[in-house]
C-alpha cells in the first residue's frame, strides 16, 4: 500500500541543523531521519512511497539518487582492475519505490496532499510526517481503519511532560516526584490512514490539521487509533540529540516491534 510522507517543510525549530541540511536528511545513527521513517513501513511490508517535496526538495531527491543502497547494508566490494562490484551479504534488499512529487515551497500539508492525489493508485493509503518515529503496529492501524468505515484514521499517543512533576502537601512536604510523566489526554501521533474521500474535505492552500481535520470531525469521518508504545517526534535540537543517542546505544526503539 502507498505511503505519503511529508518532507517539504522548513524544519525551522531545528535552526542549526536546518541550515546545513533539510531536516529529514539529518542523520540518526548514521542514517537520515526519513530513512528511519521508511524503514518502519518497509518492516510492515509496505514498499511504495510518495515524498511531497518542497523546501530544498532537490537535496532530498539527490540523496536518494546518489546514495548507494548498500551503504545501509552489510556488503562485499569486489575490485578487479577498474571494475567495482558490490554484493550484499544478506541478499538483495526488497524492492522499494519512491515517487518524488514537487508540491511547492510554501504549501501547507493539506495542499501538498492535494497535489499528490493524481499519483496515488489505491483507494486507501498511509500518510505520515517525515520526522515522527514509533513502534506502531501499522497492520493493526490499517485493520482498525477498515473496521470503522470512516474517511480518516488518526493515530493518537500520550505525550510526556518536558519536566519532572512534584506534588507538595500544605506544609511543604514533597509527597511525590515523577520524572517527565505522561500527560493526560491524547495528542496527534502523525501516523494516518486515509481513503480517497479525504480529498473532498481538502480545499486549495489548506493546512491539513487546522483546516481539513475539523471538517472531517464535523462530518463524523475521523476515528482515532490509540498507540501506547514508543513514540517520538523531532521538533528541536534536543529531540534530535536524544534520539541519536538511542541509535548509538543499540537498535532504535521504534524498530523494536519489527526486528
Amino acid at each position: 500500500m502507498e505511503v505519503v510522507i511529508f518532507v517539504g517543510g522548513r524544519g525551522t525549530r531545528m535552526s542549526g541543523h536546518e541550515r546545513a541540511l533539510p531536516k529529514v536528511l539529518y542523520e540518526l545513527g548514521g542514517r537520515p531521519i526519513v530513512s528511519h521513517v521508511i524503514d518502519i513501513f518497509r518492516a510492515a511490508g509496505h514498499r511504495d512511497f510518495v515524498l511531497t517535496l518542497g523546501y530544498r526538495g532537490a537535496e532530498i531527491a539527490r540523496h536518494f539518487l546518489e546514495r548507494p543502497p548498500q551503504l545501509d547494508s552489510d556488503f562485499v566490494l569486489t575490485i578487479e582492475g577498474e571494475e567495482r562490484h558490490a554484493s550484499y551479504l544478506s541478499g538483495q534488499p526488497d524492492r522499494t519505490s519512491l515517487k518524488f512529487i514537487y508540491t511547492g515551497i510554501e504549501s501547507g500539508k493539506g495542499e501538498r496532499l492535494r497535489r499528490v492525489a493524481k499519483y496515488l493508485t489505491g483507494e486507501i493509503f498511509y500518510c505520515t510526517y517525515g520526522d515522527g518515529l514509533a513502534d506502531i503496529d501499522l497492520n493493526a492501524l490499517l485493520e482498525f481503519h477498515r473496521s470503522h468505515g470512516k474517511a480518516a484514521t488518526i493515530t493518537v499517543v500520550r505525550a510526556r511532560s518536558q519536566f519532572g512533576h512534584v506534588e507538595v502537601s500544605e506544609d511543604g512536604t514533597v509527597t511525590k516526584v515523577e520524572e517527565k510523566p505522561a500527560l493526560p489526554g491524547w495528542v496527534n501521533g502523525g501516523f494516518f490512514v486515509f481513503d480517497r474521500r479525504i480529498f473532498s474535505y481538502l480545499q486549495p492552500d489548506d493546512e491539513l490539521e487546522p483546516d481539513c481535520f475539523p471538517r472531517l470531525v464535523a462530518a463524523g469521518e475521523m476515528a482515532a487509533y490509540r498507540h501506547e508504545g514508543f513514540w517520538a517526534c523531532i521538533d528541536t535540537d534536543k529531540d534530535y540529540t536524544t534520539l541519536d543517542s538511542l541509535c548509538q546505544a543499540g537498535p532504535p526503539p521504534w524498530m523494536a516491534g519489527h526486528r
